[in-house]
């Protein structure tokens, strides 16, 4: 519960990560970031939909991500509840409509935060030109999961500070995105540029305040 009493609401999002074929960093990264849009444009997310008040009451708050891992008889679990599996490269990700923060359903409260940990084979390329980016801090010391779910936050603000049109496009080309990690001199230009900032609030691994991601469209250049 809040200060005023009303519930607290949170996303849950959960990553297959089996032993023998974890996904890539990135790609694990990119595709929880698209999971978020994804399930802010579903139709149960809107109007009278299923999954309406729910997405309301969460976006009315904090908007609070939580990204849990899974695999084998794990995933096959989580995947028969109600929700949204978004497919990457390598990665798997499933996003399920908000929950209060104390009232998970038992298939996906039971599953491990902690521990997420991915690797990228090689140096992601250059970000290609008209593409949404979000810019990932470098200097602070994340696990793979919480930077699952600020690149979710930064994709979240991306959604809300893009017209209408420029939603409707996005959705359509299935939400493109990138993930990447600037220098620190490009990281204190973006910060500073007046783009969607994320600023966590300092509940896991980093301090209250910290700026995590930057969201960049092109349609804003």
């Amino acid at each position: 519960m809040s200060s005023d009493g009303t519930p607290q609401f949170v996303l849950p999002l959960v990553v297959r990560v089996e032993k023998d074929a974890p996904p890539t960093r990135t790609d694990a990264l990119e595709t929880a970031a698209r999971a978020v849009p994804a399930i802010l444009s579903d139709e149960r997310s809107a109007g009278s939909g299923e999954w309406a008040d729910a997405v309301r009451s969460w976006q009315d708050a904090r908007i609070r991500k939580v990204v849990r891992r899974a695999r084998g008889a794990e995933w096959r679990r989580a995947t028969r509840l109600p929700g949204i599996t978004v497919t990457g490269g390598t990665a798997e990700v499933r996003v399920f409509p908000p929950v209060p923060l104390d009232g998970w359903p038992k298939e996906l409260s039971r599953l491990q935060v902690s521990g997420t940990e991915l690797d990228d084979p090689a140096e992601p390329p250059v970000p290609p030109g008209g593409t949404a980016v979000l810019w990932l801090n470098r200097e602070l010391a994340m696990s793979t999961g919480k930077e699952m779910a600020q690149v979710g936050h930064g994709a979240h603000l991306l959604w809300w500070a893009m017209e209408r049109e420029d939603r409707e496009a996005w959705r359509k080309a299935g939400f493109p995105l990138v993930v990447r990690s600037p220098r620190p001199e490009k990281w204190a230009e973006l910060v500073g540029s007046g783009l969607p900032v994320v600023r966590d609030a300092g509940f896991t691994e980093v301090a209250p305040g910290s700026c995590t991601v930057v969201a960049d469209f092109p349609t804003w250049a």
